[in-house]
């Protein structure tokens, strides 16, 4: 058996602890709350999480993750770029798959039987890491653009009724100056 007929036969707990994994970076309450509610009307968050996850998961069974890898990525990263998270924190959760993996192997005694192939596995997960990083940062540069056209446009409504009233004024004291 091979490192990817492994992970495969054991996705299961692979998933279920990573899930546990990327939640727990959350706030104690509300990784509560990811855990434990299974509506995903109710808990939009924790279905992107688990959805998320698993169609990366399957991505990386299959080596190198391609663009295909993108939406799922997507769905977990840009929910975390417009929380608190910073760009470490938003992509930890690909890293956390690394030990998680490990952890499985380590406790069926397989871990020096891969060594070998978690070199390519890790490299995988990496360049997966690397790719959500590019979306929390495209994320990122969207929220603070529309941050900023906010403001120009709050700015620009308060010049236009400063201009008003200060046309307004002039005006009356022009209509008082002719009385």
């Amino acid at each position: 058996m091979n490192l990817t007929e492994y992970l495969q036969r054991n996705q299961k707990p692979i998933l279920q602890a990573w899930f546990q994994s990327v939640v727990e970076t959350y706030p104690e309450e509300t990784a509560k709350f990811l855990k434990k509610e299974k509506d995903p009307f109710a808990n939009p968050v924790g279905s992107s999480i688990l959805e998320g996850i698993q169609g990366i998961f399957t991505q990386i069974l299959g080596g190198l993750p391609s663009d295909d890898v993108l939406p799922f990525l997507d769905r977990i990263v840009r929910v975390r770029a417009i929380q608190d998270f910073t760009p470490a924190q938003a992509v930890s959760f690909m890293f956390s798959l690394k030990d998680v993996v490990r952890s499985r192997m380590e406790k069926d005694g397989l871990l020096d039987r891969y060594t070998a192939d978690l070199v390519a596995f890790d490299r995988t997960v990496d360049r997966a890491a690397l790719m959500a990083f590019n979306i929390f940062m495209e994320c990122r540069e969207k929220l603070y653009q529309l941050r900023i056209d906010e403001i120009k446009n709050r700015t620009g409504r308060l010049l236009e009724r400063a201009n008003a009233i200060w046309e307004s004024r002039r005006a009356e004291d022009g209509s008082r100056e002719e009385s």
